[in-house]
Parts: C-alpha cells; structure tokens; sequence
C-alpha cells in the first residue's frame, strides 16, 4: 500500500454566508495552506480535520490501493485528486499525491 501526501492548497472563507448562516464559532478550522499530512491507508493523520477526511478518505484509499485517473483525464497527475472539504463557510482545498519513496517525503518542520 501507498502512503498518500495530503496538501492544504486553499481555504476559502464566504464572510457573506457566515453573517447571514452561521452561529458565530469559538474554534474554526484549522488549516493552514502549505500544511503537508501523510496518509497510511485508512489511518487519518494526526490533526487532520475529521470532516474533512470523511469527504477525501475514499479517495486516499483508492490512491493507496493504486487507483489512478479518476474521472477519466480529470487531474494532469494521475495519481492525484483535488478534493475539498464539506465545510460550506470555509471550503479548505486539498491536493492529494500518491508517494513513491524519499524523494516525495514531506519537508521536516
């Protein structure tokens, strides 16, 4: 099985939702874009977004099991997917890219 990098691309916020929608939050969402996790499998990486990994886990495992081309032509990279999170106030984008070895390796913080 392939590990899976996940990358934080983007992260939206629709103030003009939120004023009209949302009940103000004390703890939004965390992200930060550049933010790199690894995923083995099903295992969700520590201190990813649990909703977000409900809407992009399937595509992680079909990722790490060697599925490719999803959507015949959707991603330059077949081995990848561009997945967004459920959160309709502050979509957060993610680029998710099958790892082959150390050169895919995320940077050391």
């Amino acid at each position: 099985m392939r590990n899976v990098r996940i990358t934080v691309m983007r992260k939206v916020c629709h103030q003009d939702l939120m004023a009209r929608y949302e009940n103000p939050i004390e703890h939004a969402c965390p992200m930060v874009e550049g933010q790199v996790f690894v995923a083995h499998g099903w295992q969700r990486p520590e201190g990813f977004c649990e909703s977000a990994w409900e809407t992009m886990s399937p595509f992680v495992m079909a990722l790490a099991h060697g599925a490719e081309d999803f959507y015949d032509g959707w991603m330059k990279n077949k081995r990848s997917a561009m997945i967004s999170c459920n959160d309709g106030f502050r979509p957060v984008s993610f680029l998710l890219e099958v790892m082959d070895g150390a050169a895919d390796a995320p940077p050391e913080e």
